[in-house]
């Protein structure tokens, strides 16, 4: 495992800091959803729900998130997981799915950057370093991600050449970085944005199913021999490369 000691995380602990920013180093969220969970209530201090963005958590203050104790966690974890079809990118599920965080089985609280739609498969990243989460999920990071796609019939030409070019969809542009066919019923597909089921919402506008829909890179971190289900740790120079932008 990668692990690190945060400089944010050992300065939190001898001064305030916006609530927010502690829920994302305690690996609750990324400030960005942490403050949409603080609008909702869902966090207390001392007792209290605390709904001002601006609110600073003091050394020693009892912090919760849906009633459970929030702690910060010096150390920083980063993994990558092969996520199997029929589990979803999601810290609780109402309708009691099988969860791709616990396939991880890890003791910090993590949360992953992106998501995979609960019938697609491939790589997804996990971590509690909020910051990074927030850097490398903004679209304007431009982080590439590469899929394999199975249809269940032929795909037609237009629709690479269309994807390639790019296409409005209910009023989204959707345009894919590099796209080929790799056979009849087969592509390959490079996304930049990667907006919400993306793949899927092409594929359903010319009438296409995906039989299989894998995610097998994410900027420098590639499938490999990682198997379903199965995680490990970002190596060193993944993690450089993803805060660099190189690849």
């Amino acid at each position: 495992m990668n692990l690190k000691e945060n400089s944010d995380t050992a300065a939190l602990k001898t001064a305030p800091m916006r609530l927010q920013v502690f829920l994302a180093h305690a690996g609750v969220a990324s400030r960005r959803t942490a403050e949409k969970f603080i609008a909702q209530g869902k966090v207390t201090v001392n007792g209290k729900a605390v709904l001002t963005q601006g609110a600073k958590v003091l050394p020693g203050d009892d912090v919760r998130f849906e009633g459970k104790s929030v702690k910060l966690e010096s150390r920083l974890l980063y993994l990558v997981l092969n996520k199997p079809p029929l589990y979803i990118c999601s810290s609780n599920d109402p309708q009691g799915r099988p969860l791709a965080l616990d396939l991880l089985k890890s003791p910090i609280r993590l949360y992953n950057i992106g998501r995979l739609d609960y019938l697609s498969s491939g790589l997804i990243i996990f971590t509690n370093d909020g910051q990074f989460a927030a850097r490398l999920g903004h679209p304007s990071a431009e982080i590439e991600k590469e899929y394999l796609i199975d249809s269940t019939v032929p795909i037609p030409d237009l629709v690479v050449e269309e994807f390639e070019r790019g296409i409005v969809i209910d009023g989204i542009q959707y345009k894919a970085r590099f796209i080929e066919k790799t056979g009849r019923k087969s592509l390959r597909v490079v996304l930049i944005e990667g907006k919400n089921r993306e793949i899927r919402r092409v594929f359903s506008h010319f009438h296409l199913h995906p039989q299989r829909l894998q995610r097998i890179r994410i900027g420098p971190v590639c499938m490999g021999s990682l198997k379903e289900g199965e995680s490990r740790p970002l190596t060193a120079e993944e993690l450089t490369k993803l805060r660099s932008k190189t690849w």
